[in-house]
This record gives C-alpha cells, structure tokens and sequence, in this order.
C-alpha cells in the first residue's frame, strides 16, 4: 500500500467521481482506476459500489475512509510535533554534561540563552565523559559539554573554554604554604585519583608524566567534589579546576608552574548526522558568548 493509493482514496471517496477526482489529483482517470482497483485487491474487499458511471462509498470503504482520515490527521500532528521541536525558537534540546559544569558554567550558559529564546526547552543529563560520549554515539542526546582528550572520529568538537588546573592540599599540608609550584614537587605525595572512567584524569596522567613521575595514587574517586573532600581529610594531594564548590576553608589550591596545567571543555555532537535549526543556533550561541570573554 502506497501514499499515492491513500491519497487517492481519500480524493475519490470525498468527489465520488473519478473524472473529477482525476482532475483534482492532476491524473489519468484510468491511472485513478487501477490505482483505487490495486488498493482493493490489497484489501481484498471492494470500497465502492459502481452504478453506471456513478460510484458511492460503500460501507467497507467508509469503514477505511474513518482510518485514512484519522491516519493523515496524526501524521500532520506528527509533522507540526517535529516543526516545533526543530524549530530555533520553540525546539528542544538534549544537552548533556560534566557534573562540575553544572555548578556555574551551564547555568550561566543557559540563563543567557533563555534570556532571547525563552520557548527553547532543554532536556538536560549530568554524567562521567566517557558515558556522555556513549550517549552521543547512541544519539540518545543531542549535544555534550565535555572533555575530548582522545580524537574521536564520529564526534565534532568546538572548544569555548579553557580552565586551569591546580595542585589541591589540605589547609595543613607542608605545600599550603605556597601559592605556586612545579608539579614535579608532588611526585612523592600520596595521589587521590579520578576513576578510569573520568577523561580529567587522563589529562593529569599526561601532566604527571610531563613532569617525570606517576602519581602515587592512593584512593580513586568518581567527581571532584569526593576527591576535594578525600584532600580536605588529610589522605592526599590531587589536581584538579576552580569551581565553586571547593570547600577552600580545608582545601589550598596552588597554581602549577610547570608544565602548564589545564583542560579544555568543548560543545561536542555527533558529526554526519542532523543537527536541528534549535541545536545549531544553540552551538553557535555558545560560541559567541565565550569569545566575547
């Protein structure tokens, strides 16, 4: 069963004339004959009564009409469900992102935005790097704000911050004292780590290593916000950016001199497929904002 049959159906049904509904459709009136006589053989019943050159519809065929009808109305339904949710200024976006983002960066983000698009309605996921790649992959989501420390090749990413990374100790630690630091003067302390899971802590693996040891990590955790609290308690040192939640009353952040130390977090999406009118202006308002900075 073809559109072109449902449509045609729907034509004749409503004229109950197939010259003249021929000439609505811009057709043959025998293309219009075989057509509604191959949708019948489909259905294995006839949908018109014939007599002479009238037809009427039939019950079977009025039966059918009710389903076309109610078929080509949730299809329109459809179409304007997808017109609203591509359209820039009255889509959806599903935006995923790091845990520490959400502190400040993406509300910041998103109450700029809000400020000129105020239909915009955003689905919003926190989640490890790694998971939100997986996400983008799968196109369970739309956008990431992440780290791409590794070149991913099914995935596009556009930079639009840098944060730098400092050496964190307890209030009491021997180095609290100094404002600044070459990172190699941790290469003895006990380390606390980022899981696997987390792409920061293949960033400060690099670092280390630049540096001339690995860290001699003794507790891993998941977010920084447990790495900061394991710091404050006196079990290790760590790395890791300024945000706001850092309890600063336990905690000493210490600017690294060498090797330079920092991330990058970009807006990233799956490149090669769709991107909406809502995600592409939401993309380039990212970008426009942070280099007005």
């Amino acid at each position: 069963m073809e559109w072109d049959q449902i449509n045609y159906f729907q034509t004749v049904a409503k004229v109950q004339h197939f010259t003249q509904a021929a000439k609505q459709l811009s057709i043959s009136q025998p293309a219009l004959s075989r057509s509604i006589a191959k949708l019948e053989d489909e259905l294995g019943v006839q949908l018109f009564d014939r007599k002479g050159r009238n037809i009427y519809l039939n019950r079977y065929g009025k039966m059918f009409l009710d389903r076309v009808e109610q078929s080509i109305k949730q299809i329109e339904i459809g179409k304007q469900e997808i017109w609203d949710e591509i359209h820039p200024d009255h889509g959806t976006i599903s935006l995923s992102f790091l845990p520490s983002l959400g502190i400040s960066v993406v509300p910041e983000i998103l109450s700029a935005y809000h400020k000129k698009h105020a239909n915009v309605k955003f689905q919003l996921h926190q989640a490890s790097n790694r998971v939100i790649v997986d996400q983008l992959k799968s196109r369970k989501i739309d956008l990431a704000l992440i780290m791409l420390h590794d070149e991913e090749k099914e995935i596009k990413w556009l930079p639009f911050l840098t944060e730098e990374l400092f050496v964190i100790v307890s209030i009491s630690h021997p180095l609290a004292g100094f404002d600044e630091i070459d990172l190699n003067m941790i290469k003895n302390e006990p380390f606390i780590s980022f899981k696997d899971v987390n792409e920061l802590q293949t960033i400060i693996n690099d670092l280390c290593h630049k540096a001339g040891f690995s860290p001699n990590v003794v507790f891993e955790g998941e977010d920084i916000g447990t790495v900061s609290g394991l710091v404050g308690a006196k079990l290790g040192v760590s790395l890791v950016p300024d945000i706001q939640f850092l309890d600063k009353r336990k905690v000493k952040l210490i600017r690294v001199k060498n090797p330079i130390s920092k991330r990058q977090i970009g807006v990233a999406w799956l490149r090669d497929s769709y991107i909406s009118p809502a995600v592409e202006q939401f993309i380039q308002f990212i970008h426009q904002l942070f280099q007005l900075k």
